[in-house]
């Protein structure tokens, strides 16, 4: 079984040497990656090591700002390191006026996107599964009223107290990717298996269901490397 890695996981080594941290993933053994940022790589370079280490690109952590900002540019640097998934990995939705605006956004990108080979899809944190400010449950208002995908993030969702095997499963025909992480409930990540979220319980749900996992921790103990390196393992053990 393939498995992908959020490159924030790599946080402490990805700004000074990204291709050095792609030649990790690699050797590591997992197939694709996940970008959080390019740190001012050009595309074609981040493309030539993608194709010179085998890795595939499973999709982008783009700030909400890059869309509003540079919408155009964005698209053009997914097209062209070969990224046919875009997802914004939170926004403000503190408040009925912020989830309006998000929403607002969310319904007009998707279209524009997805005419250029895109999906558009929205990782949660814990935030999005409890009442804002106005009472609206951000993941609930997100579901009705946009047909975008989710990024269900697996950690967060149980550290908001919610089961997430029922959530993958309820929105199982909006998912394509979900995280993998572990912890105890807070905001301090552990190596996978070595917190208390249903890890393994979340993937043998996420494998009935086809979805791709992604490897993403909030950790790194003693560095990155360490940490994704016990994840895989951990991953493997579990059998294909």
């Amino acid at each position: 079984m393939e498995y992908g890695l959020q490159m924030y996981s790599l946080r402490d080594i990805t700004g000074q040497d990204l291709k050095g941290a792609l030649k990790k993933v690699s050797e590591i053994g997992y197939k694709g990656v996940e970008f959080a940022g390019f740190f001012g790589h050009p595309a074609e370079e981040v493309k030539g090591w993608l194709d010179e280490y085998g890795l595939k690109v499973t999709g982008t952590h783009t700030g909400y700002n890059l869309l509003t900002d540079d919408f155009d540019g964005t698209v053009a640097y997914h097209k062209a390191i070969g990224c046919d998934t875009l997802i914004i990995p939170g926004a403000d939705t503190s408040c009925a006026k912020a989830m309006d605006e998000l929403v607002e956004n969310l319904n007009k990108w998707q279209p524009l996107l997805e005419k250029e080979g895109i999906s558009l899809q929205y990782h949660n944190h814990h935030s999005e599964f409890l009442p804002n400010k106005d009472g609206q449950i951000p993941m609930e208002e997100m579901a009705k009223r946009t047909n975008i995908k989710f990024e269900i993030d697996t950690y967060w969702a149980f550290a908001a107290k919610r089961d997430p095997l029922e959530v993958i499963t309820r929105l199982k025909d909006r998912i394509s990717f979900i995280h993998l992480k572990d912890g105890n409930g807070g905001h301090t990540g552990y190596s996978l298996g070595m917190g208390s979220a249903p890890v393994k319980a979340v993937w043998e749900r996420a494998k009935e269901l086809g979805f791709y996992m992604v490897v993403e921790s909030e950790g790194c103990e003693p560095d990155g490397v360490s940490e994704v390196t016990r994840c895989f393992e951990y991953l493997k053990s579990l059998g294909e």
